[in-house]
């Protein structure tokens, strides 16, 4: 039987087309290895045939089979919010939530993709968090990484999308929170990376099936520092053109493990050991 010392967990994943995820063999090894019992499973709407109006469903039958908590993804993470008793300042700040957490009855939603890509960030780059950078992308994951750099000190955020009624509503969202004056949508890509320090690619331009550059190779100077968020495959079109051009990289993996991290911290209470869920990430890509 569980114990108080040793406790077990159920959790899982809700998305489509989920079914290369490596969280569950993360989350599972990391509770292995932290002394707690812990199962993982996928829940895949392209597989099982559910849409977004049967999230309703999706979530009560969790919570029937005492579920602890689940990760939200690409579709849900937006029409989940609508079912949840709570949500952390962070998620509602961005409209997002990828993981909800069963607790005494209620249901609680919060967001660690922001926070992921943060600490992957400082973990690496300490020194430039102040810095002046130009976002990529102003989806979901362009949304959190926005966030993360304004939480973190950005002198300023220009955002970039081809959509560019999508970067306004970005860029309006994150000014609530942090003010106009930090954060710019534009479409002038050149002009707002001459100003910058740093770019980051929050689109899924470069990722296994979508080869390419998010942006002009010409733009890529030496001296600014490069972020991706695509970690299929870890060494994009992107980060290969930063290293040869000497720039400083932030590869997408940190993002991964680190909203995996916090997610597990919600989950369990228990703090997971960061570096032995990077090692066990580069394993499972190597």
């Amino acid at each position: 039987m569980p114990t108080t010392e040793h406790p077990t967990f159920v959790l899982g994943l809700v998305g489509a087309g989920i079914g290369g995820s490596l969280t569950p063999a993360m989350q599972e090894r990391e509770g292995r290895e932290s002394g707690c019992g812990l199962a993982y499973r996928l829940i895949d709407a392209e597989r099982l045939g559910f849409g977004a109006d049967d999230l309703p469903r999706v979530l009560a039958w969790a919570r029937r089979l005492g579920f602890d908590g689940l990760n939200i993804t690409h579709p849900f993470k937006q029409r989940v919010i609508e079912l949840l008793d709570e949500l952390s300042e962070d998620a509602e700040d961005l409209g997002a939530v990828n993981t909800v957490v069963f607790r005494d009855g209620r249901a609680l939603g919060r967001n660690t993709d922001w926070s992921g890509w943060g600490r992957a960030f400082r973990r690496v780059l300490p020194d430039a968090v102040s810095d002046r950078a130009v976002l990529v992308g102003a989806g979901g994951a362009g949304s959190a990484v926005g966030y993360a750099l304004l939480e973190q000190g950005a002198a300023h955020v220009s955002i970039v999308d081809v959509d560019t009624e999508k970067a306004q509503q970005c860029a309006t969202r994150l000014a609530k929170r942090f003010g106009d004056d930090r954060i710019t949508a534009t479409t002038d890509l050149a002009g707002a990376l001459a100003g910058a320090q740093g770019l980051i690619n929050a689109t899924p331009t470069g990722m296994t099936g979508h080869p390419g550059l998010p942006v002009p190779a010409n733009l890529v100077r030496g001296d600014l520092w490069v972020s991706d968020v695509v970690y299929f495959p870890l060494e994009t079109e992107l980060v290969r053109l930063a290293r040869a051009q000497g720039c400083r990289v932030v590869p997408g993996g940190g993002m991964a493990v680190f909203q995996a991290v916090g997610a597990f911290e919600y989950f369990t209470g228990r703090r997971p050991d960061p570096d032995r869920m990077l090692r066990h990430f580069e394993e499972l890509t190597r």
